[in-house]
């Protein structure tokens, strides 16, 4: 079955960087697009960060993230990564790796990896 599963989370101070990585496995990606999403609190909603269509390399990226954040796909590793430099109090969060078919809904999440940056 398919399967996403996160690395990379810890702990940071404010102003340095991380990088996560998300393994995809269980099926073939060329038609999806990959993203990362973030909760910042229990009972939030998840937030949106970056997506990666697999095979196109375009991206997106939400606003708060912008060009502090990069996202990026390994092809032979079968791995999406996001790079996250500068970071903020407000980017403490579990993040989540997501996988869906372009142009339609995420069906597939991982587990997502804890995320925090202290002052």
């Amino acid at each position: 079955q398919v399967q996403l599963v996160e690395s990379g989370g810890g702990l940071v101070q404010a102003g340095g960087s991380l990088r996560l990585s998300c393994a995809a496995s269980g099926r073939t990606f060329s038609r999806y697009r990959m993203g990362w999403f973030r909760r910042q609190a229990p009972g939030k909603e998840r937030e949106f960060v970056a997506s990666i269509e697999w095979t196109g390399s375009r991206t997106s990226y939400a606003d708060s993230v912008k060009g502090r954040f990069t996202i990026s796909r390994n092809i032979a590793k079968n791995t999406i990564d996001l790079q996250m430099n500068s970071l903020k109090l407000e980017d403490t969060a579990v993040y989540f790796c997501a996988g869906g078919l372009v142009g339609r809904a995420y069906e597939y999440w991982g587990q997502g990896t804890q995320v925090t940056v202290s002052s």
